[in-house]
């Protein structure tokens, strides 16, 4: 199969999903009526309204925006994972694994517990990408004994410092003494879709799709570290700067959606 006609029946599978997505529920909407509600909120003109008002919102409002941010994280661990998995020329590499969403969940959970006012707009995001960049940092220090890095290495690293950096978030979690900020917290670390609106999927699609721009930008230097350090070195490859900047890259594009991706992560 080639690979435009694999993209086209990837992309066509995705359709099938997200429309199935939105049709099943507690109230059933035949597919067709779903595509019909879509294309009348973009163009009224084009389908005429036949169903009851409800339908509308049940489709526009409670249900397309949850499952367009499962698309979109769905994405982000896709990306993220193929950039990790070159970086550290490893197949089992994905940012769960390599303790990105521990080291996230640290971050926002030490602005959540302590507060910052006004400011938690801002800082949480902060600190969730410093997080997820020091965790990172960590396991490929780790890994990386005597210039080599194996699998077993690698996984063992990976594991370690989620399990730890989780404890870590517990502990701040157990022993505040604000119970609405341990609520909060709480509701970080779990995720899920549940009540998502249209104002929470523009950020992490926008992070998205500027992550992948990039990596599709630097496809060539991706593709020189499968060949080893010394080769990718050898044709002009700046590899620890390249390393640390894709790490950069995948700490910032994961955090917008890792609050959304908890019950999801195992699948990247």
């Amino acid at each position: 199969m080639s690979y435009r006609l694999t993209l086209a029946a990837l992309a066509g599978l995705l359709l099938i999903t997200m429309t199935a997505g939105v049709a099943i529920g507690s109230v059933s909407i035949a597919p067709g009526q779903v595509w019909a509600i879509v294309v009348h909120s973009v163009h009224p003109g084009l389908v005429e309204q036949s169903w009851p008002a409800v339908r509308e919102s049940i489709v526009l409002d409670a249900r397309l925006p949850r499952v367009v941010l499962g698309a979109v994280v769905g994405a982000g661990l896709a990306a993220c994972g193929m950039a990790l998995q070159a970086v550290v020329r490893n197949p089992l590499a994905d940012p769960m694994l390599l303790g990105v969403s521990s080291g996230a969940s640290v971050g926002a959970v030490v602005i959540l517990v302590f507060g910052a006012g006004a400011l938690q707009v801002f800082t949480v995001p902060l600190a969730a990408f410093l997080g997820a960049f020091l965790a990172l940092v960590a396991v490929y220090f780790l890994a990386r004994s005597g210039g080599r890095m194996t699998t077993a290495r690698l996984i063992l690293a990976g594991v370690a410092v989620a399990e730890v950096l989780s404890a870590v978030a517990s502990l701040l979690i157990v022993t505040s003494d604000d119970p609405h900020k341990t609520q909060a917290a709480v509701r970080w670390m779990l995720g899920g879709l549940g009540g998502t609106t249209w104002r929470m999927v523009w950020v992490p699609a926008v992070a998205v799709l500027v992550g992948i721009m990039v990596l599709l930008a630097v496809t060539r230097s991706l593709n020189l570290l499968y060949t080893g350090e010394e080769a990718a070195a050898s044709l002009g490859l700046d590899v620890h700067r390249f390393r640390a900047a894709m790490f950069v890259v995948v700490a910032l594009m994961s955090v917008p959606w890792l609050p959304s991706a908890a019950p999801s992560g195992s699948s990247g």
